[in-house]
């Protein structure tokens, strides 16, 4: 089993449901008292939400690599980060790494495209919905049209994973206030939806949603047991 490095800490509530699922995984897989090689680097996030806020990019790739480093030095054999948004700065980080970084939006897009589907909608930070990193790498490597929400449902996406789920508050409104979105993705022609934020999952489950969910910090685990079982 190869040893999974992980650069969680983004927030932290969603790097233990990483822990979680990927330790879930590897013992549906082998069984008995089995569980994951892995090692973590954890950040602080509210250093990490600065950076982001006032757009200070550079920063936060020096961050990622850093913890990558770390990894490296530790003896991960390839890297999860466990985050949606910092794929953002994939590119850079894997420039600067001697060990390959999973992609969270590759294991996304495998898994919609063994379902047979062609247009999904994507929720997630406002950096994830408007900017081209995630979505653009979708279509390019994928074929996949992706849907967004509209600017004031983005808002309200956006301000409730910095507001409420990075901290652990789950709220029944906020979750009403997604099923609202995820049907008007629906009505936009979206065949699934895709949680791309780490944490969304601790909000929005199955039966909140007219259409298949994909969830990112779920698959992105599994992804990575397959890779160090491989």
């Amino acid at each position: 089993m190869k040893m999974i490095g992980l650069i969680g800490g983004m927030s932290w509530e969603s790097s233990l449901e990483y822990y979680r699922s990927i330790n879930e995984t590897v013992k549906e897989r082998l069984g008995g008292l089995h569980s994951a090689r892995s090692l973590m680097v954890s950040v602080d996030f509210a250093e990490i939400e600065t950076l982001q806020r006032e757009g200070r990019w550079d920063e936060a790739a020096a961050s990622m690599i850093d913890a990558a480093r770390r990894l490296e030095r530790g003896g991960a054999d390839f890297a999860v980060l466990c985050t949606n948004t910092m794929h953002k700065l994939a590119g850079a980080m894997e420039q600067a790494m001697s060990i390959p970084l999973l992609h969270i939006a590759d294991a996304t897009a495998q898994r919609i495209a063994a379902r047979g589907l062609t247009a999904v909608g994507l929720l997630g930070t406002r950096f994830t919905m408007e900017e081209d990193f995630y979505s653009g790498r979708l279509a390019e490597r994928f074929g996949l049209r992706v849907l967004v929400p509209g600017p004031a449902e983005r808002d309200d996406v956006h301000r409730i994973i910095y507001d409420e789920l990075v901290l652990g508050t789950i709220k029944p409104v906020s979750r009403r206030r997604y099923a609202e979105i995820m049907t008007g993705l629906a009505a936009q022609g979206a065949q699934g939806i895709i949680l791309g934020c780490t944490e969304i999952g601790l909000l929005v489950r199955d039966e909140d949603s007219p259409l298949p969910l994909f969830d990112t910090t779920r698959i992105h685990a599994e992804a990575a047991v397959a890779y160090a079982l491989a």
